[in-house]
C-alpha cells in the first residue's frame, strides 16, 4: 500500500527553532537530493518523481515542488493511491534554505524550477548534498547542461551527476556520443540512459510513478528509472 500525503510548507518547512533544536538531537538529518537544469523541457519533473518513487522503496522520502509551474504537485494531485513517498510544493527561497532542518525523513528530493538565476534554485542548491542534472542528448540541450554546471555547480564543488533522458531507442549512440563527449570535459554522467518512452507521459496523466504504470514498455521505462536510482545511490556513497 502506496502513502499519499501531501505535506504543508508550514510542517515540512517552518518548524519552530526551539522543536528543531529537540527533533535534531533524536534524529539524523536528511540527505538533500537537488534535480536542476536551466533548461525545461528535459524530462526534470519525470526524473525528480521517478527517482524519489524508487528512493521510496527502502527509505521514507520527501519531494519538494520548488518550480513555480507546480508540474511535480499537479501529478501528484492526480495520485489516487500515492507514489510512496510525501510531497510538499514550496518556492520560497528563505524557507528552501532551512530544507537541512528537516527531520522524520531519510531523503528530500526537490525539483528545482529551470531557471539559473532563480532564487529558489540557487537556495535548493546551496544546500544540496547531491545534484541530479537531467537533460536529452542533443547538441543544443547539452550546451545548456554544460553551462549549468559551470555556473551553478562547480563553483559549490557539490557532488553531481549528469543522467541522459528523452534518449530515442532507435539512436542510442547519439547518448553514448553525448556521454563520451561529458566525460571529456570532466563532467560526470550516469552509464544509465532513460529512454523515451511514451509510458513516461502516460504515467503522469494517470497520477502514478513509473514504479506503478501497468501499460507498454512498463518493464523498460520502470527498469531505467530503477538502474538509475541504484546508479545514483552508489555513487553518493563514495
Amino acid at each position: 500500500m502506496y502513502r499519499r500525503n501531501r505535506v504543508s510548507p508550514n510542517s515540512a518547512l517552518s518548524t519552530p527553532n526551539s522543536a528543531l533544536k529537540r527533533q535534531h538531537r533524536k534524529q539524523a538529518v536528511p540527505k538533500i537530493i537537488a534535480i536542476l537544469n536551466g533548461k525545461g523541457g528535459v524530462g526534470k519533473t519525470t526524473t525528480a518523481v521517478n527517482l524519489a518513487a524508487n528512493f521510496a522503496k527502502k527509505k521514507k522520502v520527501l519531494l519538494i515542488d520548488a518550480d513555480i509551474q507546480g508540474s511535480a504537485s499537479w501529478w501528484f494531485g492526480r495520485s489516487q493511491q500515492g507514489m510512496g513517498f510525501d510531497l510538499s510544493q514550496e518556492t520560497d527561497p528563505a524557507l528552501l534554505s532551512d530544507l537541512g532542518k528537516i527531520t522524520g525523513y531519510d531523503l528530500v528530493v526537490v525539483d528545482t524550477p529551470p531557471a539559473l538565476r532563480s532564487e529558489a534554485l540557487v537556495a535548493v542548491v546551496a544546500i544540496a548534498d547531491y545534484l541530479v542534472l537531467p537533460t536529452p542528448p542533443s547538441a543544443m540541450d547539452l550546451a545548456i547542461l554544460v553551462e549549468t554546471v559551470k555556473e551553478a555547480v562547480i563553483p559549490l564543488g557539490t557532488p553531481h551527476r549528469v543522467l541522459l533522458t528523452k534518449v530515442d531507442t532507435r539512436s542510442l549512440g547519439e547518448a553514448q556520443e553525448a556521454k563520451n563527449t561529458l566525460t571529456r570535459l570532466g563532467i560526470p554522467t550516469c552509464n544509465t540512459f532513460i529512454r523515451a518512452y511514451k509510458a513516461h507521459e502516460r504515467a503522469a496523466l494517470e497520477g502514478v510513478a513509473i514504479t506503478q504504470w501497468r501499460g507498454g514498455n512498463a518493464r523498460e521505462a520502470e527498469l531505467d528509472y530503477r538502474r538509475a536510482a541504484d546508479e545514483l545511490q552508489r555513487d553518493w556513497r563514495k
